[in-house]
């Protein structure tokens, strides 16, 4: 008899200690220098104490927006690791472009490293895979099942709404005479699949499914309906104007041409959400004049 005592005492701590850890994943803040981990973070709700370089993150990324109350840590190559150290997070989380940051990282807070985008690997798993294991380590599992959920569903959704649609080229400015044109492995043409829309680009692309091109290339794709997602270098758009090379394209002398608002081209399920509803719309718009 005079065991219970003790067993009911030893029970009470070991139930106190799995609280005390349950609250402790739950009240954890997280750190990102990266804007797809950011993104993911923010869409299945985890508190997130600091994100990079946040005024370039709204231009490129858009959505989800980052609340005011999380701090701006500096630039992504560059972070403020003073700023960071005031309050250091539970984890700073990187991708793997970011790996030469750890050794000072690490001597702020615990490193984490997520992959995506791996050469030969399927990009729509990859993302999905990302989002479990961020909703793991942040205590989100049921957020982060929502929004694979809910990316499907969308897809399904908008897939429905496409009659036959010409090829897509999709492309993002370097400058008035490069593209970045992509394909195979990027984000851009895994939406392209889960809509069943086709992509005209059939040349390599590298380990983030783009290729350098210059505009000229374009011209090879002449029955091809040509997207372009912002944001546009700075003075690019008034160049584009007076470009010859530019206005003679047969697709931009056609009228099939598209304009999207920025979307991360090398981001998750919340990019991959955003490209498959603007692509959807401007296209909708644009072949129901």
């Amino acid at each position: 008899m005079r065991c219970f005592p003790r067993l009911l005492i030893l029970a009470r701590r070991s139930l106190l200690a799995a609280g005390l850890l349950l609250s402790t994943a739950s009240h954890a803040q997280w750190a990102t220098i990266d804007w797809t981990i950011a993104e993911t973070l923010l869409a299945i709700d985890a508190p997130v104490s600091s994100i990079a370089q946040q005024p370039d993150y709204h231009n490129w990324v858009g959505e989800p927006r980052i609340p005011e109350h999380v701090m701006d840590i500096g630039l992504r190559t560059q972070p403020n690791f003073e700023l960071l150290a005031q309050s250091p997070p539970e984890q700073t989380l990187l991708s793997p472009m970011f790996t030469g940051l750890i050794p000072r990282l690490e001597k702020i807070a615990p490193v984490g490293t997520f992959t995506l985008y791996s050469p030969g690997a399927d990009t729509w798993q990859e993302m999905q895979s990302l989002t479990h294991q961020l909703g793991e380590l942040t205590d989100r599992n049921a957020e982060a099942e929502a929004l694979i959920e809910s990316t499907q569903q969308l897809m399904a959704e908008l897939r429905r709404q496409h009659s036959d649609s010409p090829p897509l080229l999709m492309v993002q400015f370097m400058d008035a005479r490069h593209v970045r044109v992509f394909g195979e492995n990027s984000l851009y043409n895994a939406v392209l699949e889960q809509l069943e829309l086709p992509n005209a680009w059939d040349q390599p692309t590298n380990a983030w499914g783009f290729s350098l091109a210059g505009i000229e290339a374009l011209a090879r794709y002449p029955d091809a309906t040509l997207v372009v997602v912002d944001p546009l270098p700075a003075g690019v758009e008034e160049q584009l104007e007076g470009s010859g090379l530019w206005q003679h394209l047969p697709n931009v002398q056609n009228g099939r041409l598209l304009r999207l608002p920025p979307v991360w081209s090398f981001g998750a399920l919340p990019s991959a959400q955003r490209f498959a509803r603007e692509l959807t719309s401007a296209l909708n718009a644009h072949y129901a004049e």
